[in-house]
């Protein structure tokens, strides 16, 4: 177990914990909401550190992101354990578990780092469940990711604190963040959280200079009128800006709310037509099959750049980062 980095002593050996806009107040031998941080006689430990639920290499278009060494392999592993409770969690199983009893097995920063070089993998990203919950071991292991020359993703909810987020920031290189809604009560009702601090760390990210692309998942009934919609892009427009990629993705039914039906492409398709006649420049629907969709065109000429079928690119004609007709394509791209 690792001592946690962000939290505050209290009285009776009570402690709080400072990472996620929770502060939990945790009794001595209690966890907070997260389940994966201990009280242990006054000070807090996380019990995810150096353990793994899952370590694989994934195509880096998979996390969602498409503007970000496209085509390059990206090795990828998660813990247990989530600071929200989203009904529709495709990871429940977990995100939802409690790390000292679900299964997870021992691999340290520095296992990673030598198997992502071993791997030829060009980034390492934290995801699968929420990866503030392994703070302590994503910061350990994205340092030393960096004196390997390896990028850092970051795949995440988004709940978290302006200070830590701040110094994680000095580490990531891109990040995607699962904007569930532009609703609070959507948060409140399906995720149990609250959207503030979600929308204050984007602009965060932003700032800090690393790279962003926003997802977010449409649902049936729940986010998919087209006022949430417009509501969710102006917010983007106004406070990420025009060349923020969005990737609007299709649900299916999961965990608690398997009576929903999936996601239909028309809906989709007309949510990807509002955000490019509001402006957005790049806008991409995932998680299901579409001819054009997920391709991207220069902004300005309009001519066909990346083609990917699936996570698999097969045409890519952006060269220093841009178009044959010198529009510059926002993004990290190979220097080729």
């Amino acid at each position: 177990m690792q001592e946690a980095i962000y939290y505050a002593q209290q009285k009776d050996k009570k402690v709080q914990c400072l990472l996620c806009p929770r502060h939990c107040v945790i009794n001595k031998g209690e966890t907070g909401f997260c389940r994966a941080r201990q009280n242990q006689n006054g000070k807090l430990f996380s019990l995810v550190y150096g353990k793994a639920t899952g370590l694989q290499i994934d195509p880096i278009e998979k996390k969602p992101l498409y503007h970000f060494l496209p085509g390059s392999a990206v090795l990828s592993f998660g813990t247990l354990g989530c600071n929200l409770v989203c009904a529709h969690c495709q990871n429940w199983t977990t995100s939802q578990a409690e790390p000292q009893k679900g299964h997870s097995y021992s691999i340290t920063p520095e296992e990673i780092v030598e198997r992502a070089v071993l791997e030829h993998c060009e980034s390492i990203a934290y995801t699968y469940n929420e990866p503030t919950i392994f703070y302590e071991y994503m910061l350990d292991t994205a340092k030393l990711a960096k004196t390997k020359g390896i990028k850092n993703v970051l795949v995440s909810n988004g709940f978290i604190e302006k200070e830590p987020l701040i110094e994680l920031c000095k580490y990531m290189d891109a990040a995607n963040i699962d904007l569930k809604s532009i609703e609070n009560k959507f948060y409140q009702k399906i995720s149990g959280a609250w959207i503030q601090p979600i929308l204050e760390a984007m602009k965060t990210i932003q700032q800090k200079k690393v790279w962003l692309e926003v997802t977010n998942l449409v649902i049936p009934k729940l986010n998919d009128k087209p006022s949430q919609i417009k509501q969710l892009i102006a917010w983007i427009k106004t406070n990420l800006g025009k060349e923020v990629p969005l990737h609007f993705s299709a649900f299916f039914p999961a965990y608690k709310l398997n009576d929903l039906r999936p996601t239909d492409a028309a809906t989709l398709l007309t949510a990807r037509k509002t955000a490019l006649k509001q402006g957005l420049k790049y806008v991409y629907i995932g998680n299901i099959g579409t001819t054009n969709e997920e391709n991207t065109h220069c902004s300005k000429c309009k001519k066909l750049l990346i083609q990917r079928v699936g996570y698999n690119i097969i045409v890519n004609e952006i060269k220093k980062g841009k178009c044959s007709c010198g529009q510059k394509i926002a993004g990290v791209w190979q220097t080729i």
